[in-house]
């Protein structure tokens, strides 16, 4: 999975120009709008992925992708303001209760919090993807947050190794930007084209086994079937 995930964004004709936009809007992500062009790019990677269709999207469909990766930050946002809220609840009632002087007994309750609001922002890190791949699957908003839908993948060791082999590509790609960062002039450049790769690869592996979990084949009256079972 690892080498096919590395090597999906080379399945494309464009696979230079493609980088090469999706390198410049991360570059210009500060300006929002280019990086919900880069998130639309990413529901298409994850949607043909999901659907077994190994050749890489282009950057087509503007108004379609920038509504689609605008729906995914507001998705991400959704899950980041949840260690959000949890840590400055958890923090300001410390300090409230505290005066604002924590004692001994004060410090260790805000390493408690700090660990708390730690373990929920990784736990919003790793329901996040899985939102987005429901998101790809439904185009609705809501979808990227049922967690009531997105519960029996979360629960699996499918999607766990698969969130930690992206997780793992995520790092190494912000370490080699980091690395390229300080080159004068193209270091900038070089490191976002580098960050924008990785992202790609990564959500090629969360794709994939979103198929793998959630199978969708085409039936002969052109409609799709999730190719679930009923339960008994």
């Amino acid at each position: 999975m690892l080498t096919d995930a590395l090597s999906y964004l080379n399945n494309s004709d464009d696979a230079w120009k493609t980088t090469i936009l999706g390198g410049i809007f991360l570059l210009f992500s500060f300006l929002l709008l280019p990086l919900f062009l880069v998130w639309g790019y990413i529901v298409r990677v994850v949607d043909r992925t999901a659907h077994g269709d190994e050749e890489a999207p282009t950057f087509e469909d503007w108004g379609e992708m920038l509504v689609d990766g605008a729906k995914v930050g507001l998705i991400l946002l959704a899950y980041a303001l949840v260690p959000a809220v949890v840590g400055t609840v958890l923090v300001g009632g410390i300090l409230l209760a505290t005066g604002g002087e924590p004692g001994v007994l004060g410090i260790g309750a805000l390493t408690i919090s700090a660990l708390l609001t730690l373990a929920v922002a990784i736990a919003a890190m790793y329901v996040a993807p899985a939102g987005i791949a429901n998101f790809a699957a439904e185009r609705r908003l809501g979808a990227g947050i049922d967690l009531e839908a997105l519960r029996p993948t979360l629960r699996t060791g499918t999607y766990a190794s698969a969130w930690l082999i992206a997780l793992g590509i995520v790092i190494v790609g912000g370490f080699v930007s980091g690395v390229l960062a300080p080159i004068p002039f193209l270091g900038p450049v070089l490191g976002a084209l580098v960050s924008f790769y990785a992202l790609v690869a990564a959500y090629s592996v969360i794709g994939r086994t979103w198929g793998e979990l959630h199978p969708v084949t085409l039936e002969q009256d052109g409609t799709e079937s999730t190719g679930e079972r009923p339960a008994v």
